[in-house]
């Protein structure tokens, strides 16, 4: 053991690096790269942060083997260099400094100061660090990878054993217009997603894992897609990820098509009065019966001794339905909705409903029933 240590302390003797940035810059890098560093400490390098120090900045990235995320802040470079060091003591001493920090290498401590404060803290090779190269990918395009994103996160699964549903699957859809997709489903509610796709390059359909999904930057990006990776660039923030490695299910076949019985129902209205009926629901499973009548929904719960009901206005001239859906399920899909009138599409009561809003064009929500 100790040749490994002495080597390790003598390859960073040679390693020089001295900079110096605002404080708020390097907090705001660590921030970024941070989010996708575990907690978890599985191999100590993981938990570390690789520091390049050059003449155009400063330089961090940080992973968890399966996302590379890296980002850059202007800092006055004396001497190019670079190493890692553990993100979260960087990230508390940078939040917590008075004023400009200066980082310099002393043998393999990484010494850092600021005002009266110095802090020498251990230090791993630069070369340990995992890289995640890119590689060829098949299109680039700039789109609000965020806003296509947010309306169908709530729906991925955390099964672990169906993995290919535990992200969004992304895929391009000529539609008389070129559209492209975002899609998730758990088995008990779908959603689906589309924008204009304004790339010019056509790809294969990919899964992005829920861990990137939950790291998008707000806004316009530029994403590029091969078959394996994703890559998401935010100005001098770049995140890269692994693609889920399955094949996501044709969801086109679960969205119904001839739902013919529509109601129309205010959003908040429906939200507030579902919410009041499963006050008397003892576990989360518990369904919310919906008695759809002309001018009016009725909602049931029944709990063993327990019994609530409401009931909202709402547009409907067909037959009356009786329908059952999941409580928690339900405030899931009027939550990505805003405010105004939703449509319920229904077939009957043992088929998937179809949940629209003039509000939210381009999205699609379907949501399984359940005997209530």
């Amino acid at each position: 053991m100790t040749t490994y240590g002495h080597h390790l302390y003598h390859h960073q003797e040679e390693t020089t690096m001295h900079l110096t940035i605002a404080r708020q810059d390097l907090a705001r890098v660590l921030t970024n790269v941070g989010r996708v560093i575990e907690s978890r400490k599985t191999m100590p390098i993981l938990s570390n942060v690789l520091l390049e120090a050059d003449a155009d900045g400063l330089r961090v990235t940080g992973t968890d083997l399966d996302i590379i995320a890296t980002d850059r802040a202007v800092a006055n470079t004396e001497e190019a260099g670079s190493i890692c060091v553990d993100a979260k003591l960087l990230a508390d001493i940078s939040k917590k400094a008075g004023g400009d920090i200066s980082i310099s290498l002393e043998a393999d401590r990484l010494v850092v100061k600021s005002g009266r404060s110095r802090f020498a803290l251990p230090t791993l090779a630069a070369a340990d660090f995992p890289t995640l190269d890119g590689g060829k990918f098949d299109a680039t395009f700039d789109i609000d990878l965020a806003a296509l994103l947010a309306p169908v996160s709530f729906a991925m699964s955390t099964e672990e054993t169906r993995y290919y549903l535990n992200g969004v699957f992304i895929h391009l859809q000529e539609d008389g217009d070129q559209f492209i997709r975002a899609a998730s489903t758990d088995g008990h509610r779908l959603s689906r997603h589309q924008m204009a796709y304004t790339g010019e390059d056509a790809f294969k359909g990919v899964i992005v894992p829920r861990k990137a999904v939950g790291v998008v930057p707000k806004g316009t990006v530029t994403v590029s897609v091969s078959e394996a990776k994703i890559r998401i660039a935010a100005g001098d923030f770049v995140l890269t990820s692994k693609l889920i490695d399955g094949t996501f299910p044709d969801y086109q076949r679960v969205i119904p098509t001839g739902n013919d019985k529509i109601v129309t129902v205010d959003r908040d209205a429906f939200m507030k009065a579902a919410d009041r009926v499963a006050t008397v629901s003892s576990e989360k499973g518990r369904a919310v019966r919906l008695s759809i009548a002309p001018g009016a929904v009725n909602f049931t719960v029944n709990n063993a001794d327990a019994a609530a009901t409401d009931e909202i206005e709402a547009e409907y001239g067909g037959e009356p339905i009786e329908i059952g859906f999941n409580a928690a399920y339900l405030r899931d899909l009027f939550g990505v909705f805003p405010s105004g009138p939703v449509t319920i599409a229904i077939a009957d009561g043992g088929s998937p409903g179809l949940f629209k809003s003039a509000g939210f064009e381009g999205l699609l929500l379907v949501g399984m029933p359940m005997r209530a």
